[in-house]
């Protein structure tokens, strides 16, 4: 059966449902922080309402191309589409656009277009087409590394533009990888990268080594009736060690001095006397207006007073703490989880591996995205610059996250036809 002669019914309407619903809040809340009463004129290129009016009418068209595309055609074409993406992301040194410090985008006159947020889709894609090879398997080390390099080198590339907040992103994809049946050491081995990482900024590399060598040893000595593998021990030891010592030149040298220094006041190493920290205190003040029902649409003092930087954009999300309150703060996290739980659900739903693996990446991805915003929004994550999914502003954005959506719902749709 044809895609134009399906009916719209085979498609999971509780998820469009919600998808209207973030991208209707959404965009009220970008109204609210870039409303500019001096501009009379509602249909102003000055108003970024109106611009992201604009990438959602063009989003309307991308999400009718996606729904009348065969749905095999994201499986055929996965690996041309990742290519793609690599090559657009490489091309970003020579040819990209520096904004705000970073070179991650393309300029087409007045036009940007940020690749890295399309890569994301493609990188899921190809992820799904690899996983789900009758000869991939996923308990071998071979085929895991192959994965991991899909994941890993749009990471890579992305990190020098430097953008580390979007490479973190694919971090997202171990829950796919971990749903197929990869050992759970790694995400324990990740876990504790990320704990390591952490406690060596803290109290530095040289007490990091020694601490984990004490208890190595205590474990061993623990253990030793049942011989334990020395070598194992030493080998732990080893890598912790040179993980810990690796720690402060990533830190010096893959980050800018703006993340470091947010990092370094999240931890509380330094004092904030340089106002580094000067968008999350705004947030936070803008969020503790709000109080539990808020103080109403337009009213928001920080909000409408442009205390809060970058408010349209990664910072969105306080001025619906602001204007909403907890109540309104409340029921747009509430979708955010509605969304990725229904998607995992439908995602074991799929007869197809490539649909089930593809969905799994998607939740994975707006998890991620969700919860560090919101994080670094309300002071518990550094500021990494990580936009909040359908409600910050941008064209970029809202298409990459519209198009990673849609063809999960395009792939559901196509369930009922698949052996």
């Amino acid at each position: 059966m044809s895609a134009g002669s399906r009916s719209i019914g085979s498609f999971d309407w509780a998820l469009i449902l919600i998808y209207i619903a973030l991208i209707s809040i959404g965009w009220l809340s970008i109204y609210s922080a870039s409303f500019n009463p001096e501009v009379e004129n509602f249909f102003s290129l000055e108003n970024l309402h109106f611009k992201q009016l604009i990438w959602i009418g063009l989003g309307i068209l991308i999400i009718v191309f996606i729904l009348f595309l065969d749905s095999k055609f994201f499986e055929r074409f996965s690996s041309l589409i990742y290519v793609v993406a690599i090559i657009s992301l490489i091309l970003l040194f020579p040819l990209g656009k520096n904004i705000n410090g970073a070179t991650s985008w393309f300029a087409f006159g007045s036009f940007t277009l940020q690749p890295s947020e399309f890569a994301k889709v493609a990188t899921a894609l190809a992820l799904a087409k690899y996983l789900s090879d009758i000869q991939t398997n996923i308990k071998t080390i071979r085929d895991q590394l192959r994965a991991f390099l899909i994941i890993v080198i749009p990471a890579l590339i992305i990190i020098p533009q430097p953008d580390p907040g979007s490479a973190l992103v694919y971090a997202a994809f171990f829950f796919p990888l971990y749903r197929e049946g990869i050992a759970a050491v790694y995400l324990i081995l990740g876990a504790s990268a990320v704990v390591l990482f952490v406690l060596t900024l803290l109290f530095g590399p040289i007490y990091i080594a020694l601490g984990v060598a004490v208890i190595a040893i205590l474990f061993f000595l623990k253990n030793r009736k049942k011989r334990p593998s020395k070598s194992l021990y030493l080998g732990i030891i080893l890598a912790c060690t040179l993980f810990s010592f690796s720690v402060n030149y990533i830190f010096e040298n893959v980050f800018q001095q703006r993340h470091r220094d947010r990092f370094n006041i999240v931890l509380g190493i330094e004092a904030d006397t340089q106002s580094i920290g000067y968008n999350t205190r705004q947030s936070e003040i803008a969020i503790g207006n709000g109080g539990w029902t808020g103080q109403g649409f337009l009213q928001g003092t920080q909000t409408t007073g442009k205390f809060v930087p970058a408010q349209d954009t990664d910072y969105i999300f306080s001025a619906v703490g602001e204007e909403w309150g907890f109540m309104g703060s409340a029921l747009v996290i509430i979708l955010f989880v509605l969304l990725i739980l229904r998607i995992i659900q439908l995602s074991e739903k799929q007869k197809n591996e490539f649909s089930r693996i593809y969905g799994y990446s998607v939740a994975g991805i707006i998890f991620i995205h969700f919860a560090v915003n919101v994080g670094m929004v309300t002071g518990l994550l550094p500021t990494i610059g990580i936009p909040l999914p359908f409600f910050s502003y941008g064209g970029s954005g809202f298409w990459g996250f519209t198009i990673l959506l849609f063809i999960f719902i395009k792939l559901d749709g196509n369930r009922v036809n698949e052996w």
